[in-house]
Order: C-alpha cells, then structure tokens, then sequence
C-alpha cells in the first residue's frame, strides 16, 4: 500500500511539473520580452524608452551608432562593458520618429524592460535553490549508509571500475556521434556572413568574459593547462566540512565512500549506532525532496517562462541548423544508444526506463542543473526502477560530477559549427583532439547551468579556432543546456541500472 501511494504522489508530480512546463512556455512567449525597450535608470529618473529608429552613444568626443535591427541587447552590452568612469561620461540620444529625442547622460544603468514572465523568476531560482541545498546531505547520508552495507571492499572495487568505464566509454560515444553528424549536415556552413558578424558582435563582452574565466582548467593565453595528477590529487580532501560547505562532490564523494567502508571494518555493535543515524538522515532528506517536488510544478513554470520570455525567437530562426544538429544528435544518444544499453546492458525494458525517469528528466529540463536534479533522479531510480540504494547513492551523484554525454557530445558539435563558420578545416588530428579534450572536459564540467560553454573555449583553442566564435553560439546555449543536462541525468540512470543487474546477477535477493 504504501509503495502504491508512492507511485501515485510521483505520477500526479509528473503530471503536474508536464502541465508547468507547458504553461511557462506559453506564459513566456505571451509576454515575452520587447528587444527594442530599454529601461533607463540616471541619477534623476528611471526611464523606458521604446519606439526608436536609432540612437548614438557619445563618449569623449566619440560617437558610436546602433540602429534599431541591433535592439536593446547591443547597447547594454557596450554599456556594461565601459569602465565606471566612462559610464558617468557617456551620453545616449535615441532618435525617434518626426526628429523627436530623448537624451541620457549620467546613467547609473541599463537595463531590459521586465516582464510578468520575467518577474516570477524568483520562484523557480528558489526551487533550484531548494533542491541543490538536499542534494549534498542526502548524498552524504545515502553514500555513507549504502557503502556500509557492502560485505567487502572487492565489490566496492569492480562497482567502481566498471562504472567509470561505462562513464567514459558512453562519454566517446556521445562525441563520436557529434562529430559524425556535423560533418554530414556542415550547419556551419549554413550560416549567412552578415548573421555572423551580427550575433558575434552582440555577445562579444560574453565572449571576453568566457575566456578569462578560471574553472577546473585554467584557458590561459599562452596554452591550454590540463593538470590530471593535480585533478586526482584535488579528489582527496584536507577538510571534509570545507568540501561539503564548498560543494565539492567529488571530495564528498571519496569521504562518504571511505567513512562508509570504515564502518564495516569495525566492531558491530559500534558501527550499527552511526549506520542507523545516517539511515535515518537518509529517509529525512528523501522526505524532504518529496516535499520540494510539491512545488516544483511553479518552479519549472517560473523557470520556463522567464528562459522563453528572455530568450526571443529571433536567433532560433538564423542559428536553426545548429539547433536542429546538436538537438538531432542528443535525441540518438538519448533514444537510440540508452535504450540499447538499457536492453542489453541493464536487462529493462526501455520504455518502463523512461517511464520511471520522466520526472527527474523534467527537472533536468526546467532547471538545466544535474546537481540540482540528482535528488529527483536518486528518488526515481531507487522507487521507480528498484535499483538497490547502494548502488544508486554511489552512481548517481559519481555521474553528476564525471558523466557529462549530452555536454560532450555538444561541445563536439559546437566546435565543429564554429569552425565551419570561419572556414577552418578541421582533419582527423583536430577531431581526435576533439574527442580527447572533450572526454576530459567532462569529467570537469561542474554540474550547473552553462559550465559547459566554458570547457568549450578549450577545446576551441587545442584546435586552432577563434574563441570568439563561441558568440555564435551563446544565444542559444540556455535552450540547449536545457537538453543536454536531460541527457547527462539520463546516462547517469543507465549507468545505475547497468551496474545494478551485475550486482543482482550474483546476489539475487539484493
């Protein structure tokens, strides 16, 4: 009885987050954002300003022009972009219709004009802020607990190599099948000259700001740094509170999976006191994702209808091969590859798989987070699928972290549509580059919304291509985020079912 009640709480959740998701779509593109109406904001007034034909921004003597095909995002960034003492000099004049003006000087900050969509925001931040402050306690608790359940650390061993050589091997695959496909459909190729010199020149600041970003590996000037003796050096933590306080999961991870081992290398009548305190933290933090998903169908609305209200349909329409291309080869690895894996693999049948998913895949969606889905995605494969809680409290949250397929696979077609725009070719060594800096791109690709458009500015430079060309793509990066992160969680749970029929095969009753 109370599993059924279980199985009916998650089908009407799934039901309703469908129902969320669809609403914030039409929510969003009804009142969707104007790319022509700038709110103004001086030291004396707060302005909108709309309906103008086009405006010139006047600095030290200099006059830069913007018409109004560039709209309001061209001007916010060259504003965002100067310095402070610039800005208090910079002087705008929009020219409208029958020689009106409207002049600006002394601007504080400019800004888009917020919408009803916009505005509800908040709420889906709170939701994704919700879910991401579980994920590390349950994870602690479920690992801890999970681990001390294995009888020997020899299991613990082959779980763990085999799950990591699933990890990478799925990982070549997703590239391998990016690759493929840019090269027959060139969407590169597609791309009109002035649409190029257009988006790149709107997302330039972007673009700077990528490539002085610092993360896991450093994009520096003179090279590309890859320290793998410094990465699995960093895995071992000084200060297991500062890994937990910092979200470090693969620090969190080696302490829970060391903490838990411990205890079964101890006297019983010790370790079952601290087995049953983090089993008992385990189902607490499970209640409580139960709780947060009573929300989530206004969260992934909030979310959904803020990314369509912000996002516009105008670049969909000039970057739409690409878009159809990196969508195109998400859906192979999703539906094809996963469900050959799933059949063979993990011995299920993929149809009652996705079903058992669903949620978990709509919340990858709604918040383009594998950190913040993975208490979604434990709850489904454990209650859903029957996957064993040790297994699944080791895979999932290793996945989070090192198995990035959708990322992977996108970061190949990213960079084959960027070369193709500029005309470089790539041969076999730049593709075998490719598929080797992708590989380990993944693995330190944080599992948030947009890390991956960073690692991309890697691989971009192991091959001799302009880093600058990610402004082609960062329009749209939010949109596919949205997809790859469903296709990451995915793999994660094919990962989960697949070391799980091993582990069943020689225990049964487990």
């Amino acid at each position: 009885m109370a599993v059924q009640r279980i199985k009916n709480f998650w089908r009407r959740t799934y039901n309703k987050i469908l129902l969320g998701l669809i609403a914030g779509a039409i929510f969003g593109t009804v009142f969707n954002q104007d790319p022509h109406k700038l709110k103004i904001i001086t030291e004396e007034t707060r302005k909108v300003v709309e309906g103008w034909e086009r405006a010139e921004a006047i600095l030290e003597g200099s006059k830069i022009e913007f018409s109004e095909r560039d709209g309001a995002i061209k001007i916010i960034k060259f504003f965002q972009n100067l310095p402070k003492p610039k800005k208090e000099k910079l002087v705008i004049i929009f020219h409208k219709p029958g020689k009106e003006k409207e002049i600006f000087d002394r601007i504080v900050n400019i800004q888009k004009v917020e919408t009803l969509a916009t505005a509800v925001k908040p709420i889906g931040t709170i939701f994704v802020r919700l879910l991401i402050f579980i994920a590390i306690p349950l994870v602690i608790a479920s690992l801890i607990s999970g681990m001390a359940s294995f009888e020997d650390t020899k299991t613990f061993g082959k779980i763990a190599t085999k799950t990591i050589a699933y990890y990478i091997a799925t990982t070549l695959i997703a590239i391998t099948i990016g690759l493929i496909c840019v090269n027959l459909i060139k969407p590169g190729l597609k791309i009109p000259a002035d649409i190029k010199d257009k988006i790149i020149s709107e997302y330039r600041v972007e673009t700077k700001e990528i490539k002085e970003t610092k993360g896991t590996k450093e994009i520096k000037e003179e090279g590309i740094g890859f320290d793998l003796i410094g990465f699995i050096t960093n895995i071992v933590p000084t200060n297991p509170i500062n890994a937990a306080a910092s979200g470090n999961m693969l620090q969190i991870i080696f302490f829970s999976v060391v903490f838990g081992l411990a205890l079964t290398k101890i006297d019983k009548s010790k370790s079952e006191v601290i087995i049953k305190f983090f089993d008992g933290m385990s189902e607490a933090t499970i209640k409580i994702v139960n709780v947060i998903m009573k929300i989530a169908p206004y969260g992934v609305f909030a979310l959904i209808s803020a990314t369509v209200a912000e996002f516009g349909p105008g670049i969909l329409y000039s970057l739409i091969f690409y878009i159809t291309t990196v969508l195109f080869c998400l859906a192979i690895h999703l539906f094809v590859i996963y469900s050959i894996f799933v059949r063979i693999l993990g011995g299920e049948n993929p149809v009652k798989f996705f079903r058992g998913i669903k949620d978990a895949q709509l919340i990858a969606l709604s918040t383009s987070s594998s950190a913040a889905t993975l208490p979604v995605n434990i709850e489904c494969l454990e209650r859903n699928l029957g996957v064993p809680k040790k297994i699944v409290s080791f895979v999932l949250p290793l996945g989070a972290t090192l198995n990035m397929d959708g990322t992977a696979l996108y970061q190949a077609v990213a960079a084959g549509f960027i070369a193709q725009t500029y005309g470089v070719e790539i041969g076999l060594a730049q593709q075998l580059t490719i598929v080797l800096i992708a590989t380990l791109a993944s693995v330190g690709t944080a599992p948030v919304p947009g890390a991956g458009i960073i690692m991309l500015a890697v691989i971009l430079k192991s091959i001799g291509v302009p880093e600058e060309g990610i402004a082609l793509i960062l329009g749209v990066d939010r949109l596919l985020d949205m997809f790859r992160t469903v296709v990451n969680v995915t793999g994660d749970g094919t990962a989960a079912l697949f070391i799980s029929r091993g582990i069943k095969k020689k225990k049964p009753g487990l």
